[in-house]
């Protein structure tokens, strides 16, 4: 009966200006379901197969177009342009460059920048992580940074909190799923005395009230440093101390459906309104590129949850607005929410 009722439905579309067949979108639209367990309700069916169309001829058109990277279906396929850049983006920018300027004097300043770096290869990166329909990109770029801070100084990676930074750092100018800036993440691991564990503190994918007491603290960092505006030789060196919060555009097409190659394209600009990690840079057929882990799981994108960016260019606003954490140490045996009453950044 099921069966039946499906392809009734699928029945009544009619493509204009097609790049598929009709049977072709079904066909594809019904393994799209089953990859990503999609389950839609008889009102909603008809609109979500006409947007994941609409997705399949871009992806096809941008692929004919012989781009340095490729594009792909994703889990993301139903999903009007709108309805992404509501549950996906998170960087809540305001001009700080102020405050940024002054706090660019950090131990990456002396750093020589190798060849390639990644921080993945050096257990210091955790597995990509998926923040579900939630604004919290920053939050995951905060702990991004953080984990691989922490592995580096005391030779243990552990996955920290998201949530926490979700429930407990609005003090600090966070906004949870509406938002936030990784800066004022690290301001409230300062403040705070550290940070607990994923595990301690599991992620919801929602706004949440902040835990009290707080489980114990994993680790905690005394200060953090933001990276020249426009440098990308600072931010190598950054790269060469441990992965770097950093933040980019990432609301155009070419970035939500983005499969693999490296990401060099117009439409990708500086309008930041997404916070990843950047993990190491490399050469890939004549093109330096940044690596970039991204908080989509593990479908998006190339090697399971990753994005090659242009290195050199400011691709997608990348050199633009980036931190990352100093002097991470284990924290104490107990961590207690303390007043919040540090200076927002």
């Amino acid at each position: 009966m099921k069966a039946v009722i499906f392809a009734v439905l699928l029945g009544l579309a009619v493509a204009n200006a097609a790049v598929f067949k009709e049977e072709e979108y079904q066909h594809m639209f019904t393994k799209f379901m089953q990859q990503y367990e999609k389950k839609y309700t008889h009102d909603t069916f008809f609109f979500r197969y006409t947007v994941f169309k609409q997705n399949m001829d871009k992806i096809y058109l941008a692929n004919k177009q012989n781009h340095s990277y490729t594009l792909g279906m994703n889990a993301m396929g139903d999903m009007t342009h709108s309805e992404f850049k509501a549950a996906k983006l998170g960087y809540n920018r305001v001009d700080n460059s102020v405050l940024r300027h002054k706090n660019t004097e950090g131990p990456h300043t002396k750093v020589v920048p190798a060849a390639s770096v990644d921080w993945r290869k050096k257990n210091a990166v955790t597995g990509v992580k998926d923040q579900g329909q939630c604004g919290s990109c920053w939050a995951f770029s905060t702990t991004g940074s953080t984990e691989g801070a922490h592995a580096i100084a005391t030779g243990k990676l552990v996955g920290l909190s998201e949530q926490q930074l979700v429930d407990c750092s609005q003090a600090q100018g966070n906004q949870g799923c509406n938002g936030g800036l990784m800066d004022q993440a690290f301001q409230y691991i300062i403040t705070n005395g550290g940070i607990s564990s994923e595990a301690a503190y599991p992620y919801t994918a929602k706004d949440g009230t902040c835990m009290s007491p707080l489980p114990p603290g994993v680790t905690t960092i005394s200060a953090f440093t933001d990276v020249t505006s426009g440098d990308e030789t600072a931010l190598a060196q950054a790269v060469n101390i441990g992965p770097v919060s950093v933040a980019i555009e990432a609301d155009q097409s070419c970035f939500q459906f983005y499969s693999g190659g490296v990401l060099n394209d117009p439409s990708c600009g500086t309008q930041l309104d997404h916070g990843v990690l950047a993990v190491g840079y490399d050469t890939l057929s004549g093109q330096d590129y940044w690596i970039v882990k991204n908080s989509w799981g593990t479908s998006w994108g190339v090697e399971s949850g990753y994005v090659f960016i242009a290195k050199g260019i400011n691709e997608c606003g990348i050199a633009t607005e980036n931190s990352y954490p100093t002097g991470a140490k284990a924290a104490g045996e107990k961590v207690h929410q303390k007043k919040l009453h540090g200076k927002k950044h």
